[in-house]
């Protein structure tokens, strides 16, 4: 079974452990329509990846870690799609969730989304709780107040942000938990494998905001031009598409380059390339 093949098992599972088949059926069908429409898995492949380097003798605790990171990105789109800050029509190629369902059910589905990742977590992780009560802090710190996803939002609420810091909360927050949780979810130590993730999420964000100037909506599943109009900081606006380009593709060495060693090393730097090559627009990957 590949990459995705387990994903989205362990997503369906994760589903499974927390909509009660007599509950709200409106609420039961957005919070999958949240996490299984299609999209790039970006996280959870981290995860699998890093724990496929480490060795990764414990998948049922890798699976889970990877599928409770995507349910919280998940939860993350579905309030980011909503009026109070996007209010964007399409995710994923498909309606987004408050589109759909309305206001209400859309802000109960990211809440219950972020509950969702931590049981999921705990009943999966459970037979190895010492390598839970890591999981758990990696986990909790990603979409935290402090450092976290949430804290990343509320930099669009701020009149000065630093980009580096915005980026690192609003997106890099969850890849560096990616790479920690696919270290402890296999037995090693998740602290050296932070730098690999921060980078890979600055390069992804910085991706991220080179398509909103010079991708297509229909090829992207998203609007496009949102950073304009809803006037965010952006990598494109602060140093331009060359100097944007320049950025990802220094984030990107010195992520490799930051890559502990173990016997997985040059093929998890492979994939790294491999996605942010991915992620570029195609007018833009001779300029890279």
């Amino acid at each position: 079974m590949d990459a995705l093949q387990r994903i989205e098992r362990a997503l369906l599972a994760a589903l499974d452990l927390g909509i009660a088949p007599d509950g709200p059926p409106r609420l039961g069908a957005a919070a999958r329509h949240a996490v299984l429409t299609p999209g790039s898995r970006a996280r959870p492949r981290l995860v699998l990846a890093v724990a496929a380097a480490c060795g990764d003798d414990a998948p049922a605790v890798s699976d889970a870690a990877a599928a409770s990171l995507e349910l919280l990105h998940c939860a993350s789109l579905v309030h980011d799609d909503m009026p109070v800050f996007d209010d964007a029509d399409t995710r994923r190629g498909e309606p987004t969730v408050h589109k759909l369902y309305g206001d209400q059910i859309a802000l109960l589905v990211g809440d219950g989304l972020i509950v969702l990742a931590f049981e999921n977590l705990a009943w999966h992780a459970r037979l190895h709780p010492q390598r839970l009560g890591p999981l758990t802090l990696i986990t909790a710190r990603a979409v935290g107040i402090g450092h976290g996803i949430v804290a990343g939002q509320a930099w669009e609420c701020e009149e000065h942000v630093d980009l580096t810091q915005y980026h690192r909360e609003k997106t890099a927050a969850l890849f560096s938990a990616a790479t920690e949780a696919g270290a402890a979810a296999a037995g090693m130590e998740p602290a050296p494998w932070h730098t690999l993730g921060e980078n890979l999420g600055l390069a992804y964000q910085v991706a991220d905001d080179l398509r909103d100037v010079t991708g297509d909506a229909a090829a992207l599943g998203k609007p496009v031009g949102q950073d304009a109009v809803h006037g965010r900081p952006s990598a494109v606006s602060e140093l331009g598409v060359d100097g944007a380009i320049a950025r990802l593709t220094a984030l990107l060495d010195e992520a490799v380059a930051s890559i502990p060693a173990c016997p997985g090393r040059d093929k998890l730097a492979a994939m790294a390339r491999a996605e942010m090559e991915r992620l570029l627009p195609k007018g833009l990957r001779a300029r890279g």
